[in-house]
């Protein structure tokens, strides 16, 4: 079972994003590469403290992490679809170890850092039983990767570092800033020879196959990150990652709440009053209901079981089964004489036991 991500950091559930941010900082430097050289449990608990970071320092996946658990982002949607290596934390939280070390952006204070390829975008429909099941889909995408036979050679404005130095004479002294190299837009590297195929960053556009394993009970909304699978860097930077955002497709007559099933289930006012046993086509199977005799319209049967799994391995929803009594609008003589003789007879007078809710106390019911 993987580690809690607020355990990793020795923060409370409650942290704010600037504790979360400390935590990681003191994780991040005691267990620095630069400070730990040749020892890997350091090295791994570097990693597992970028990870929790990557997620509870951006609001909207911590939000997912709180609701899910890790489960939000498994199924090559988490962590980099398997996790980070060093030059991905390094690219992405290196400037959070501030003056610590004197190389952040890289290995041994080098102060060179690698830059990270754009990440693309791509929306997945799916329907209601790739997502009670889960799925695997093959999905085409068209990313940018380096050209055969491109070549890079550093930067002459920056030295391979990705940024330039300024220092500004002010009245407290004289004051350092870094910002991103302009000639190589961060990426440290420029092209030295280019194919005639290609663009002016040396890439070409090349068409590949993803396969994305989307797990059960994902929800409309919900983004999956697949590591890697964007578009390529310049030089010997990092890919970007596939970013897919699942698009989840109405059902023809099951309606999903949460992790509940809803489904209407119409019958007679004979099947009402002598009970009837149904059968229900469900996401995984059919299933068959028994109505007991004077069943009420607005009934609500709930299925134990019968809805969706959980996406943080909790447990299922279920099915809930709403009784409607279908009146009738055309009668024949023998069928209207029956209903006249049936008006005034005691067992025809509405009579609703203590027990019998009305349509807005079930409504009060299921939203609390």
């Amino acid at each position: 079972m993987k580690e809690d991500y607020y355990d990793i950091l020795g923060v409370g559930k409650s942290a704010s994003e600037s504790e979360i941010k400390k935590a990681y900082r003191k994780k991040a430097i005691k267990f620095h590469p630069d400070k730990n050289p040749g020892d890997s449990s350091a090295e791994e608990n570097f990693k597992k403290a970028a990870e929790a970071y990557e997620i509870l320092g951006n609001q909207e996946k911590r939000s997912k992490y709180d609701q899910f658990g890790h489960s939000a982002f498994e199924g090559n949607g988490g962590f980099g679809g398997g996790g980070m290596n060093m030059d991905d934390i390094f690219s992405q939280f290196g400037d959070i170890f501030g003056g610590a070390f004197s190389g952040f952006g890289g290995f041994g204070g080098s102060g060179q850092r690698r830059s990270k390829g754009s990440n693309l975008r791509i929306r997945v429909s799916l329907d209601l039983k790739e997502i009670v099941l889960g799925v695997e889909k093959k999905i085409r995408v068209k990313r940018k990767v380096k050209a055969k036979g491109v070549t890079f050679k550093n930067c002459s404005s920056c030295n391979g570092s990705g940024q330039v130095t300024r220092i500004t004479n002010t009245i407290l002294g004289r004051m350092q800033s870094a910002s991103t190299c302009p000639s190589c837009n961060g990426s440290g590297q420029v092209v030295s020879n280019r194919p005639s195929n290609s663009d002016k960053n040396g890439m070409i556009q090349s068409e590949e196959t993803v396969l994305v394993k989307i797990p059960a009970g994902v929800e409309d909304g919900m983004q999956l990150k697949v590591s890697s699978k964007g578009n390529e860097s310049t030089g010997d930077g990092i890919p970007g990652d596939l970013i897919v955002l699942i698009q989840e497709k109405e059902h023809p007559f099951l309606k999903r709440e949460g992790n509940n099933l809803h489904f209407d289930l119409y019958i007679s006012i004979s099947d009402a009053v002598l009970g009837v046993s149904k059968e229900i086509e469900t996401i995984t199977g059919n299933v068959r209901i028994k109505l007991e005799s004077g069943i009420q319209s607005g009934k609500i049967l709930r299925l134990r079981g019968k809805g969706l799994s959980s996406i943080n391995s909790y447990g299922s929803g279920d099915l809930l089964v709403h009784i409607n009594v279908w009146t009738p609008k055309t009668l024949n003589k023998e069928q209207k004489l029956f209903f006249e003789q049936m008006r005034n007879n005691d067992n025809f007078v509405p009579s609703p036991e203590k027990g019998d809710k009305s349509f807005f106390e079930k409504v009060k019911d299921m939203f609390s």
